[in-house]
């Protein structure tokens, strides 16, 4: 089995048996059942995963969960580049076309081997992409290519983020610090969370 399926199983299974229960009922979101073929579209040319509604209002979602060896981190991170790919239009990746309301980023209580003995998180939060988006745009949140391994705070309010790159050089991702995002801009800055703070 390919890489990226094994992703994508790892994923789906987390979505489904503690990310639903124990994320989006609590919060009253409701999960919108999607054609497959409209749900791959959106996946890959807006960077959404999930469609969610609460009332009358409608939320989309980008998730990205980690196995537990990672419960160290406090970052949660967006792919940025994946300049060896063949297809010239395949280069820019999820922060170019990234779409969704929200981010829902989560590390689990196992491996990524043992995921169905998994039970919980052991940190999530669902981050507000728009305003992170805003604060991009802004330049108050900056991405530089620095060889640094975390974000730093700079001048007193930005947030510098360090392009990381994959070791097998499929791609590049930045990391975005939680808890600097709570620092700088407030609690609006997340839906909800559990462990980052």
């Amino acid at each position: 089995m390919s890489k990226y399926k094994n992703d994508r199983a790892f994923t789906d299974y987390v979505h489904k048996h503690i990310a639903s229960p124990q994320i989006y009922k609590p919060l009253n979101w409701q999960e919108v059942k999607l054609k497959d073929s409209y749900a791959e579209y959106i996946d890959m040319v807006k960077g959404i995963d999930y469609v969610f509604l609460k009332d009358d209002a409608v939320m989309t979602v980008q998730e990205r969960f980690r196995e537990s060896k990672y419960k160290e981190y406090s970052d949660f991170t967006i792919r940025y580049r994946r300049d060896e790919n063949k297809f010239d239009d395949r280069k820019e990746s999820e922060y170019y076309k990234m779409e969704a309301h929200y981010f829902t980023y989560g590390i689990i209580d196992n491996s990524k081997a043992d995921v169905n003995a998994s039970s919980s998180f052991l940190k999530y939060a669902i981050i507000d992409l728009k305003k992170v988006y805003e604060k991009l745009d802004s330049k108050l949140i900056f991405i530089s290519d620095n060889n640094k391994n975390t974000c730093e705070i700079v001048d007193g309010n930005r947030i510098q983020c360090p392009v990381k790159y994959n070791s097998d050089g499929s791609s590049s991702f930045f990391p975005i610090d939680i808890s600097f995002l709570v620092q700088l801009w407030g609690d609006e800055m997340l839906i909800a969370q559990k462990g980052f703070l």
